[in-house]
């Protein structure tokens, strides 16, 4: 029996700058009806997936789209047919959104969905929406440690969500201390942290998760379970493997030079966007990247960008 044909589909993930994002419910006499998911619809033939998203979007919500950002790609193999989604995060637009074909909708906060059932194809996605913008990466040892964690507290307290503890340099000892300090200060706020290196240390920690270098990614059999797991990556084949075993995220850099890494050589964003088109998985930006390079990012294909000095410039 021969394999069913892949049918491209384009998906729009409308977010408000409050950050909440819009389902839609699925008609009778559709397959999985009365189930909600992100509102788009299959290619025409000869159209692009931006062009079909405008489409839809017109057709069934009636809006016009102004910024739409490349962001995801998803397969997944229904019983009625096999799909690629090609999810786009759309963030600014024309119009009130509506059902235009009746169907109802629902602005909802990611994390605290409270509409179902949802689509199963979009596990991964809304995983990837409780990721931030922005992943700092800490630089305790050439600010100072006090000096450092001042700036973490005001960096946490403007709404950093997402922090890699990588002190390389350091003894285990150090950074626990460290990390108990980080921990104080994220938990509350709700800020998750994630420990280059070691899974047990990590665990043993109490960290959200562990960021792998590119060898542990390589040498990595399985992703680890029950926290996050991220990786950095260098190029198209690192990529390729973090995605293989579906980390919740990867860090793609360095884009253009750092004072850390004068010998290696600058992606550049039309790079970053070719390795980054059709990803999996979200993926960070990563070097010599300000917050006024978010955009930039962001329509490349990259979920946001990683940070260490304008982390914390504060």
């Amino acid at each position: 029996m021969s394999e069913a044909p892949i049918v491209p589909v384009a998906v729009a993930v409308l977010q408000r700058r409050d950050g909440r994002v819009l389902l839609a419910q699925r008609l009778t006499g559709t397959p999985f009806p009365g189930y909600w998911e992100f509102p788009g619809g299959k290619l025409e033939p000869g159209e692009s997936p931006r062009q079909a998203l405008a489409r839809e979007l017109h057709e069934e919500l009636g809006i016009e789209v102004v910024r739409a950002a490349p962001w995801l790609t998803q397969r997944y193999r229904y019983p009625h047919a096999n799909v690629e989604l090609a999810f786009f995060r759309v963030f600014e637009w024309h119009g009130e959104p509506h059902g235009r074909d009746g169907q109802a909708i629902a602005w909802q906060t990611p994390g605290a969905f409270d509409v179902e059932p949802l689509l199963p194809a979009n596990t991964t996605i809304l995983r990837a929406l409780e990721l931030p913008l922005v992943y700092g990466i800490t630089m305790a040892d050439e600010l100072g440690e006090q000096a450092f964690l001042a700036r973490a507290r005001l960096a946490i307290d403007a709404g950093l969500r997402l922090i890699e503890l990588r002190e390389k340099h350091w003894p285990a000892a150090r950074i626990c201390r460290l990390a108990e300090l980080i921990l104080s200060m994220a938990k509350p706020a709700r800020a998750r942290v994630l420990l280059n290196g070691d899974v047990e240390l990590a665990r043993q920690l109490g960290c959200d998760g562990v960021h792998w270098t590119a060898a542990n990614l390589l040498g990595a059999y399985a992703r680890v379970d029950g926290m996050l797991c991220a990786a950095s990556c260098h190029n198209a084949d690192e990529l390729a493997r973090a995605a293989a075993l579906s980390l919740d995220f990867a860090v793609l850099g360095p884009v253009a030079a750092t004072p850390t890494h004068p010998w290696s050589e600058p992606l550049g964003w039309p790079r970053v966007e070719a390795m980054l088109r059709e990803s999996p998985i979200p993926v960070y930006a990563l070097g010599g990247l300000t917050q006024n390079d978010l955009d930039t990012a962001i329509d490349c294909g990259a979920h946001g960008v990683a940070l260490r000095r304008a982390a914390w410039s504060g």
